[in-house]
């Protein structure tokens, strides 16, 4: 076997592995049900450049074309202008960190989700796009305001152990921006963590939501704190939860409504 075929059965490998590492949990044979096949998903990337956006790309568009997805990728937020589109789309996964969304742009986003389509997102990507509208923050749940001490050491803790997204999975550890955040109290919260008084004595103990599910309208909502810049999606628990929050946005137009028992944060 030659050195430059061994090299390139290695790069294989190590590709199939980040796509099969997350398999290992309990309850990805009910998340790996085919639910992107063929589905429309809209990717809009863009804004603030720290967050990663253009590289966001090469994490997540490959993905979802290897399930089955029907891709459009987008760095225009005027894409929520295109009604024939956005009639169309089973989901909007959306990465724009902060920036400013027009009138028309952002009834037209709104629009499709009330009507059913799914959105989904992580970090500033959603949870501190556009910080001048507040129907836009209504519709994702919740609002970034402070990462006390930048990037940090935290635990993130998983409180859903039977929902499917988090199904399976054990508590882990993330050294991020450990976001503290406005919440709406109606989500269902899967995953929290705890501040300590080391950087902002007045928040000691907080408990602040870091995955959550929600509906605006008829379009499912998923949103992770998680992902300030792509190598955080190398923590393996970060990255599964991403996914299979994105399978679950997608079902939106196709699954029945699920129903909050306690959406409280503990």
């Amino acid at each position: 076997m030659s050195r430059m075929y061994f090299k390139i059965i290695s790069a294989l490998l190590v590709v199939g592995f980040l796509f099969l590492t997350p398999g290992t949990y309990a309850g990805e044979k009910m998340q790996n049900n085919n639910s992107l096949k063929g589905k429309k998903v809209l990717y809009v990337y863009g804004g603030w450049k720290g967050h990663e956006p253009i590289e966001s790309v090469d994490v997540f568009v490959p993905w979802l074309k290897a399930e089955g997805a029907e891709v459009t990728v987008s760095d225009n937020l005027d894409s929520y202008l295109d009604e024939e589109l956005m009639g169309a789309v089973d989901l909007i996964i959306q990465t724009w960190t902060m920036g400013t969304i027009t009138k028309e742009q952002e009834k037209g986003l709104l629009k499709a989700v009330r009507n059913g389509a799914g959105f989904s997102g992580w970090h500033g990507g959603i949870g501190d796009s556009f910080r001048n509208n507040t129907e836009y923050q209504f519709m994702v749940g919740g609002q970034w305001v402070a990462h006390p001490g930048g990037v940090i050491d935290y635990s993130v803790k998983i409180t859903d152990k039977n929902d499917p997204v988090t199904k399976g999975m054990d508590d882990f550890k993330m050294h991020s921006e450990q976001y503290y955040m406005h919440i709406d109290p109606n989500v269902k919260v899967l995953a929290t963590t705890e501040f300590t008084a080391e950087h902002s004595s007045w928040i000691d103990k907080s408990v602040m939501p870091v995955v959550w599910k929600k509906y605006y309208g008829n379009g499912r909502i998923f949103y992770s704190s998680l992902g300030h810049v792509m190598t955080d999606f190398e923590v393996t628990e970060a990255l599964e939860i991403m996914k299979r929050g994105i399978r679950w946005a997608a079902e939106s137009k196709y699954a029945p409504k699920e129903k909050w028992v306690s959406p409280v944060y503990k």
